[in-house]
Formats: C-alpha cells, structure tokens, sequence
C-alpha cells in the first residue's frame, strides 16, 4: 500500500531518510562503532516509511487523497458498495458521495443520484407513487394502484451499458420492496426516432434479494499522494 507523499505503510521506499535516525540517538560510546551504525541504519530503512505515513496520515482519510488499496478500505467503513471493477476515480467518487446518499437512500431523489453517479447519465423514472392535498375529505387517491417501478437509461451506446449494473445500481437504491424494472436504451433524435431498447426484456427485482450499492460523487481533488 502506497503511503503519503514518498511513503509507503508495507514496504521500504528507496532512498526514503528518515527524520529520526537511531544512529545519532545512541549513546555516545556507540557514535563511532561501525556495526552499531550499521545495524540502526537497517532499522532506519525499515522505520521511515512508517514515519511518513504517519507524517501524512490525514490524507489517508481523504477520498481524494488516499492511496489507492486504501480507498477500498474506506469504502467498506461509509458503506459504499462497490463491484471491484470500477475506476479509481469512480472509487474515490463513490467514497465521497457515500455518506450524502445514505441520507436519501430510498426516495427518487437518491435513486437518481446513484444512477446518475454511476453511470453519468441522469435516468428517466416512472413510479407509481403519488402526493396530493385536498380540502374535502374522501377524495381519490393519488398515484397508481399496483405499486411498481420503471427506470430508463438513455445513452448514446446502449451496448457499452451493462443492463445487470444497472438493475443492480436500482435495486440497491429504490425503495425497500418496491418491484420495479429497467431498460437501457439509446438517445432520442430527430433523424432516428423513437429508440430501440438494448433490452428487450427488462429486468424484474427480486423483493429478497440482496441490494449492491455502487454509488458516486462530484470528482474530487485531483492530487493523490506519491506512489498511490
């Protein structure tokens, strides 16, 4: 694992001083022995990549700057599921983002934002779920009567989309137990008409099957710490 700036947290790091070297904190009959200074010099080796951890430990709790095994290990504390396939930046993103989509995880605000972060497009959502006033009691209800679900992706490749990511993606964020199903498909345009679904049979979730959670957050600081 990469450290901060010239460190690294499991192995020696050519070249690296250490700002403590135990040569010079030995006792003065020890400063000239050659084999005294040569032995805390191997122990000097083994001791300043751990200093320069600790030097930068800030950064290794910054999604920006953590090195990048480490962005793992920060993903599994925020609860920021992710496949392992991802891009590092993707990774970083996810970790930034974790703790603001807890917050709206099940509403259509946090199903949109961890599809949109996912897969950089923002979704179409069609819910059966409904909001209304009246002054009269008794009136109709508002929304439809089957509960349900339907997301669409609409991206210029369809086939570059991996429909299971997304239905994963869905899954992990939409409201507990509310069936539903996606669709990836292309864009609209005027010369193309209306566009053809990549799927044709859209997925239908499984009300107890586990939720994967892959979501995603503005980029963040590009600077990443040497070696990372």
């Amino acid at each position: 694992m990469s450290g901060g700036p010239g460190g690294s947290a499991r192995g020696t790091v050519p070249g690296l001083a250490t700002p403590y070297p135990l040569g010079a904190a030995l006792p003065a009959v020890y400063a000239e022995d050659d084999f005294g200074q040569r032995f805390t010099a191997g122990l000097d080796v083994v001791l300043a990549p751990l200093f320069n951890v600790l030097d930068s430990l800030e950064a290794y709790f910054s999604p920006a700057l953590a090195p990048a095994d480490f962005v793992d290990y920060l993903a599994t504390w925020v609860g920021a599921e992710l496949e392992g396939t991802e891009s590092l930046a993707l990774r970083r993103r996810a970790v930034a983002s974790a703790v603001a989509l807890h917050r709206v995880r099940g509403t259509r605000q946090g199903l949109a934002a961890a599809v949109r972060l996912a897969f950089g497009v923002p979704p179409e959502i069609t819910e059966s779920g409904g909001a209304a006033w009246s002054v009269r009691p008794l009136g109709p209800f508002p929304g439809e009567p089957v509960a349900g679900l339907h997301v669409v992706l609409r991206v210029a490749d369809p086939a570059a989309v991996d429909p299971h990511r997304l239905h994963a993606v869905v899954a992990a964020a939409r409201p507990a137990h509310l069936p539903f199903t996606v669709a990836v498909t292309g864009t609209r345009t005027a010369a193309s008409g209306p566009p053809t679904p990549h799927t044709p049979t859209p997925h239908t979730a499984d009300p107890g099957a586990p939720d994967p959670l892959a979501p995603d957050s503005p980029a963040p600081d590009s600077r990443t710490p040497e070696g990372a």
